[in-house]
């Protein structure tokens, strides 16, 4: 009999999985593949289930010979192993990613004659509806909450990225990058003090309130499903940072990263060529276990950010300091430096992680911006955040747009280097 192989990377079956089946029951012998958790979140949503719930949901389908595990996005190994007769998939191959998917299984296929058979997508409203309600669930506090925790577990590193609206939290969420060996996208986002003030036209000096920065986390989590990291500067007064946790918590915020710096708030690229005080370690432990006595739920994380590299106190006072914080209940340490050599950084985490092997550690390569993210991982760094490279992208654009209009007195000239209206409202997912 004909192998035939189809691969699944859903938390639901639904009329147009049950098709795919039994289009290919016709055609053979049936192997389902469930993609693996870590590679799901490559390229799709974030798995409600996990991969061994989805092999026994897919197990219970009848007319199912052998459910196995994809583990790679790309079909090289598993065709490999199979070497199926028939590889059965919707027609759906919409974005980048699936459209490379697609060239992957036919050129393995060629190999030996084997043959894609492309079903119809099926579209219904009780399939659109399910597909909604599946977003829905993922942007729920009690589901996002605890996705950051989860995807450090299946990823060496994550990459998180600067949002400061509504759009800009969707461009995080949907763009993708995809070639013939990976497919990626940002795994997490990072709403910035300094971007969420200079998008309002004010100083980076803690001058924003509270309320008003969980507008900006409103904004996004009502687009966007990926775990947000909150830049909560110095935390504030400790009576104040409990309620602050608590707000974030019950808002499903991942993480707030608080600074251990006291006084009037400033940029940590100034370093020293401005005033800028580091807290004591005792009071800032008490701030961080008073959050930490605080949040209710074990998904939350509190992770402390120290400034001795910016304000030059050496190495041992930042690796005293991460272990000071780290015992007062922290659950991350995020190192900071505004060198363009990422040597000192990458010094800090080697001989932290000498001691400690699993505390998160989370790194800002805005000045050391050569490295990348496999380096770091290599260091042992778990979460890499590029902190403000949307906003510094978006204000020469505009600037350069303003500067033609009132140069030329019209738009025309400015007009091809602009996204059309009809894309940018593609990003938006109507109801």
């Amino acid at each position: 009999m004909k192998k035939v192989y189809t691969c699944f990377c859903t938390d639901i079956i639904h009329e147009g999985h049950l098709h795919i089946i039994e289009e290919a029951k016709k055609l053979g012998s049936v192997v389902v593949g469930i993609l693996d958790d870590s590679q799901m979140i490559k390229y799709n949503r974030f798995p409600t289930k996990t991969t061994e719930e989805r092999v026994k949901m897919v197990s219970e389908i009848q007319g199912i010979d052998e459910v196995i595990v994809q583990n790679e996005i790309m079909y090289d190994e598993v065709i490999k192993e199979i070497r199926p007769d028939y590889i059965v998939h919707g027609n759906n191959w919409t974005d980048p990613g699936m459209e490379v998917i697609r060239e992957n299984i036919i050129s393995n296929l060629k190999k030996y004659n084997g043959e894609l058979v492309e079903i119809p997508y099926t579209h219904n409203e009780e399939i659109q509806k399910r597909d909604r309600q599946m977003i829905e669930k993922l942007s729920m506090p009690e589901f996002r909450r605890g996705r950051l925790k989860k995807v450090m577990g299946l990823l060496p590193i994550i990459k998180a990225i600067e949002v400061h609206s509504g759009l800009t939290g969707l461009i995080a969420e949907k763009t993708i990058v995809a070639d013939q060996e990976k497919i990626d996208q940002f795994d997490a986002m990072w709403i910035s003090s300094l971007c969420d003030s200079t998008e309002k036209g004010k100083p980076d000096i803690e001058l924003v309130d509270m309320t008003s920065r969980f507008r900006t986390i409103d904004d996004v989590m009502e687009v966007t499903t990926k775990p947000i990291i909150f830049d909560g500067d110095t935390g504030g007064l400790t009576e104040h940072f409990v309620y602050t946790v608590r707000s974030l918590e019950r808002m499903g915020v991942s993480a707030i990263i608080i600074e251990d710096k006291t006084g009037l708030k400033k940029n940590s690229l100034f370093g020293t060529e401005v005033q800028q005080t580091q807290e004591s370690i005792e009071n800032f432990c008490e701030k961080i276990a008073a959050g930490k006595r605080t949040q209710l739920s074990d998904d939350f994380m509190i992770i402390a950010r120290i400034e001795s590299l910016i304000l030059e106190k050496g190495m041992e006072d930042a690796l005293n300091r991460a272990f000071a914080y780290r015992d007062a209940g922290a659950d991350g340490i995020m190192i900071h430096s505004r060198k363009k050599d990422p040597e000192e950084i990458l010094q800090f985490c080697d001989k932290f992680r000498d001691v400690d092997s699993k505390t998160p550690i989370v790194v800002v390569p805005s000045s050391f911006n050569t490295i990348t993210e496999e380096e770091l991982a290599e260091h042992g760094v778990n979460i890499c955040i590029y902190a403000n490279q949307m906003l510094r992208a978006a204000f020469p654009a505009m600037e350069n747009t303003a500067k033609s209009i009132l140069t030329h007195h019209r738009a025309y000239e400015i007009d091809d280097e602009l996204m059309s209206i009809k894309d940018i409202i593609t990003l938006i997912d109507e109801i």
